[in-house]
């Protein structure tokens, strides 16, 4: 404190300068109103520049909570898109429950992502607690990213797309053709579309998406874009590589998709002895 007082001591004039001179420019203000108006509209700029750098500040440290609400919000317009996707039989007929909407879509952050590994995971900042089940599909606004592996109280594991055990139901959006996505293990922004028979034309460019075909995955999401087109080493079928639509390395939010007739599905298609992806 001694130290303080003696600073101040040997700055008196200075201070004394400072006072005097703010005293002369609310004078001058005061009794001219030119200049005041001069002063006014300066001392607002200065203001109105330092309130928005606190803005923007305020604004930065808070777009995670503005991220979280955002994806919380589009997962329930997802809902109620795919409603609204559900096909209708005849304008005389009331849609039973068959075809009412199966799917529900719930957000979640990404807290961990692994991308270097042969068989990669993702785990979410979402479990049980916020109704999610092991099977669920993820994606994200680019395209699919996984499956959910295992579930605990307020965290998930998500199987990654970048998983050489992972198969995606799938198919090519020009021509409805179907087959699997799968990632080979070596390039994590490339993977392949296998079982594509031989005689089907695909070009460069042609879009991959779900297919609908099972469970998991609405139909339609973005999955990637064919980038090669060789004959397969199998007789049967084409050599497809696909550049992946989701950036792995910049995930931070994911939306979870539950078909609430998964089990009846499961069920099915045990008791029928099929398999599906």
């Amino acid at each position: 404190m001694q130290r303080i007082l003696l600073f101040l001591y040997k700055i008196r004039a200075f201070l004394l300068f400072v006072l005097l001179e703010v005293i002369a420019i609310w004078m001058i203000a005061s009794n001219n109103s030119q200049q005041g108006a001069a002063i006014f509209n300066s001392s607002n700029q200065f203001i109105g520049s330092m309130l928005g750098a606190q803005n923007d500040v305020v604004e930065y440290f808070s777009l995670s909570s503005v991220n979280k609400s955002l994806v919380d919000k589009n997962a329930e317009l997802l809902t109620e898109l795919e409603k609204l996707k559900q096909p209708v039989d005849s304008v005389f007929i009331e849609l039973d429950s068959l075809l009412s909407s199966t799917f529900q879509f719930k957000g979640a952050k990404v807290i961990n992502n692994s991308l270097r590994l042969t068989q990669n995971h993702l785990t979410i900042n979402k479990g049980s607690n916020h109704g999610i089940k092991q099977g669920m599909g993820v994606f994200n606004e680019e395209g699919v990213v996984g499956r959910v592996k295992s579930v605990s109280n307020n965290y998930a594991s998500i199987i990654s797309l970048l998983h050489t055990e992972l198969l995606i139901s799938s198919k090519i959006k020009s021509n409805d053709v179907f087959g699997s996505t799968k990632w080979d293990g070596n390039n994590p922004k490339m993977a392949k579309l296998l079982y594509v028979p031989r005689h089907v034309v695909v070009i460069v460019g042609d879009k991959v998406v779900t297919s609908g075909y099972n469970a998991v995955f609405p139909e339609g999401i973005p999955i990637g874009t064919v980038v090669e087109i060789k004959p397969g080493p199998e007789t049967n079928y084409l050599d497809i590589t696909i550049e992946l639509a989701t950036d792995f390395s910049k995930i931070s939010y994911v939306y979870l998709v539950e078909n609430f007739q998964q089990l009846e599905l499961d069920s099915l298609y045990q008791s029928t002895g099929l398999n599906y992806e």
